[in-house]
This record gives structure tokens, C-alpha cells and sequence, in this order.
């Protein structure tokens, strides 16, 4: 989506409406700002619905701090604060701050999320910052994060406020904020399963480099195969499977050719043209595939009968993922059905052997779990495939509420077999890397 021709009001209002829509702020709560090349700083207005935010309601105050327009509302009584900032680090062109729960909850109890349980969030966001306390638009709530920015931080948590995040755009931004906020709901639910397992290095995949192909014109079939992918690529991530920047999804063509999303582009807004044809292991030129290209490739050659992959981290799932919690899916028959078993694989693999993890799938194994990555669904269709990561996230959410209930009773062995019986199932095979 190219925005450089987007005014900056109708920037704030895009991404105040994502922030709002997606439950990360209240109606009257939170402030989102950009700085122009002439030096002014466009700034939602405070008092105002953020539901209903409109970009007639966006303030512009000039560089001398003389609000300017025709709006008829005061700027947040925090833009000294986004002013401050943006002197001291004038490579940032953005800022959005806002009291998402997940984040709320940390900085209440005034720690930092762990960055280092699932692998592209660290390389994502690097390091986070914590301001010390201040009166809410006070100077010296104001000097407090600004000492944080200057340090060299792009994410700040107030204790007990919420967070301030930087970027070179309010795009940027965005993603950083919608991520930190996806990985604090995740060690959330974590900690109600057992020990969070941190990875102890962060290597980023180079699975994404492939040789490139001129593409021919495209046919019906993939023009179709093309919409059904946006249509759940939005929907995923209208559910919260997949964020700005995280979940892969793919569908195979024929042989030897399969669309995958790409790698950094906002899964929110994506188009047909987005999306990456991948044929005979090289990749539509002038488009970089999502780091997991080589693993998707890997699975559609080991089964013919795959047509469709999806790979994300849901926030519920990923409780399972990231510590020794058991996640045995007999909660209920459409969860067993649906997932049968789901093995954990080390998060080794992913970076060293593909192969090996396309080669623990099969009919009764149509769900992997990989350890501090994501949770990867097959399927015959693109619907399963996402049916089945929204059976996985659906049945961690239950196992996790069951904690605060009583003592979770699976389906037993015997009414596991009356099940196979019934829906004709193959009998699930012992592999490597078990869950239980």
C-alpha cells in the first residue's frame, strides 16, 4: 500500500480505527501523532471518541506550539510530550501511545514482556524500555519517557500507564506496538501454563532468499486461488491468528507451483498482487516470500495430497508453545477430529532441517507445534488448513480456562477409538517430539 500521498489526519485515523477496533484502547483513551516535513505535528485531539474519530478532528500545531485549522478540539493534553520527543529524536516521525490490557497488566506490575519467546519478535522490536511514573501530561511524565527515547529505546512502558512507541512512520509503529502487545498476551496466558521457555539466541531465518522467475500472465484458477487467500489472510487476522507482520499461509497451484504471503507486508490490508507465486523453488522477481518459503515448499513435496499450509502464533496456542504445558486436543471430538495429535518440534529444526519436519506430517498428524515459532496447520483446501488453526487456538483457549474451573477430563482411550471408528480416522502414529 503506498501512503506517501496519504494526508497525515487520514494516516491517524486509519491506524486510531485499527487500535480501537481491535479492543487496544478505550474511547477516550491513548494519542497518536505525526510529524510532517515542515515541521508540524499532526495529533489526535483530546476528549474525543476514538470510535468515531474522523480527519477533521485531527489537530495541527505549528513548530512555535500555535495550534492551527479549523478543528474545533484541543490537541491531547500530552503533546508536549510527543513534542519533546520528537526534538530529541528527530529520525522518529511517529509516535503512538496507547492502554492496550495485555500491556497495562506489565506495567502495572512494572515489568517488560520477554521478548525472547517466540523467534521473530525479538528481531522485530529489539529492546523495550520503562519510564518511571508522572501525573499524565505532567513535564515530568513528559521528561521521563523522553530520557528513555534519547537512550536510544523505540518502545517505552509507563509504569502503571501504558506504552509509548516510535517509529520512522505511524505504519511502523503500529506494528510494533500490535506485536508487543501480541507477545505480553501471550507470556499472559503462558504463565497460567507453566515456565516460559526463552530461546537462548535469535537467529533470523534465511529460508526468504530464493531465485527469481519472470511470472506469465495469470489464469482463472489462480486469480480465484488469489481472493480466497485475502479473504482469509483478513479473517485470520480479524481473529487475532495472524498480526500486521506475522502468519504465513499458502496454496498450492499445481506440481510444482504454490502462492505464499510475503515477508514484512501488513497482513491487514493485503492484496491479490501481494502474494508470491513460488514455481519449480523460485519466487515471483521483485517480491520476497515469508521466511518459512523453504518449510511450505518442503511439505507440499513430501504430500501430494496437501494443498493448503498455514503458520501463525495466536496468543492461546502459543501459551503451549512456549512452555512444557501438555496440549493434548481430547477436550472435545471436533477438537480431536480436527487436530488429532500435535507434536511439539524443537525450534532448531526450523532453521536445519525442513525436510524432517514436512516428514513428521501425515493424516494423523495434520498439526505440528514448533517451539517458540508458531503453530503449523495443513489442510486439502485453504479452508481446512485455517479451519484447523482456529480448532488449535479455540482449544487452547478451553484447556486454559479449565485451569481456573477444576481438573480438565479428556476423552478417554476407548472413546478415542470409537471416534476413529466412527469417522473413519487413522489411528494416530507415535513421532518424534511428542506432545504427551
Amino acid at each position: 500500500m503506498d501512503t506517501q500521498y496519504t494526508h497525515p489526519a487520514y494516516k491517524l485515523v486509519q491506524i486510531m480505527n485499527r487500535i480501537y477496533e481491535n479492543g487496544m484502547t478505550t474511547t477516550s483513551g491513548g494519542n497518536l501523532s505525526i510529524a510532517d516535513n515542515e515541521g508540524n505535528i499532526w495529533i489526535t485531539p483530546s476528549s474525543v471518541d476514538k470510535g468515531s474519530l474522523s480527519p477533521r478532528d485531527i489537530c495541527c500545531i505549528k513548530p512555535d506550539g500555535t495550534p492551527v485549522g479549523r478543528n474545533l478540539y484541543k490537541p491531547s493534553i500530552e503533546w508536549p510530550i510527543h513534542a519533546g520527543i520528537y526534538k530529541r529524536r528527530p529520525d522518529l516521525k511517529a509516535l503512538l501511545h496507547a492502554h492496550p490490557p495485555a500491556l497495562v497488566a506489565f506495567s502495572c506490575a512494572r515489568a517488560l514482556p520477554n521478548l525472547r519467546m517466540v523467534d521473530n519478535v525479538y528481531r522485530a522490536l529489539g529492546r523495550v524500555g520503562m519510564a518511571r511514573y508522572a501525573l499524565p501530561g505532567s513535564a515530568g511524565l513528559g521528561e521521563k519517557i523522553a530520557d528513555c527515547f534519547t537512550e536510544g529505546y523505540n518502545v517505552v512502558l509507563m509504569e502503571n500507564h501504558g506504552v509509548v512507541v516510535g517509529a520512522a512512520d505511524i505504519y511502523a509503529a503500529f506494528r510494533a506496538f500490535e506485536t508487543l502487545e501480541l507477545i505480553a498476551t501471550t507470556e499472559v496466558n503462558a504463565n497460567k501454563m507453566g515456565e516460559i521457555r526463552s530461546l537462548p539466541e535469535i537467529r533470523r531465518l534465511t529460508s526468504a532468499t530464493m531465485p527469481t522467475f519472470i511470472p506469465v500472465p495469470p489464469t482463472p484458477s489462480e486469480c480465484a486461488a488469489r481472493r480466497e487467500m485475502i479473504n482469509l489472510i483478513r479473517r485470520a487476522y480479524r481473529q487475532k491468528f495472524f498480526s500486521s507482520t506475522q502468519g504465513t499461509y499458502s496454496v498450492r497451484l499445481d506440481k510444482e507451483t504454490f502462492l505464499i504471503t510475503p515477508k514484512e507486508k501488513d497482513r491487514y490490508n493485503m492484496e491479490e498482487s501481494d502474494l508470491i507465486m513460488v514455481h519449480h523453488g523460485r519466487a515471483e522477481a521483485g517480491k520476497t516470500p515469508s521466511g518459512g518459503v523453504w518449510l511450505h515448499k518442503a511439505i507440499y513435496d513430501a504430500h501430494p495430497e496437501i494443498s493448503a499450509i498455514t503458520g501463525a502464533s495466536p496468543p492461546n496456542a502459543m501459551a503451549f508453545a512456549v512452555t512444557d504445558a501438555v496440549f493434548d486436543t481430547r477436550t472435545i471430538p471436533e477438537s480431536y477430529i480436527m487436530l488429532r495429535e500435535v507434536p511439539r518440534v524443537p525450534w532448531e529444526r526450523l532453521l536445519k532441517d525442513p525436510g524432517a519436519i514436512a516428514g513428521l506430517i501425515s493424516p494423523s498428524v495434520p498439526v505440528l507445534m514448533i517451539e517458540n515459532s508458531q503453530i503449523l496447520a495443513t489442510g486439502d483446501s485453504l479452508i481446512k488448513a485455517f479451519d484447523r488453526l482456529e480448532v488449535a487456538e479455540a482449544t487452547a483457549r478451553s484447556i486454559i480456562a479449565a485451569k481456573h474451573i477444576g481438573e480438565i477430563q479428556h476423552i478417554s482411550e476407548s472413546e478415542v477409538e470409537e471416534i476413529n471408528v466412527a469417522f473413519k480416522l487413522e489411528p494416530a502414529k507415535k513421532v518424534g517430539g511428542k506432545n504427551k
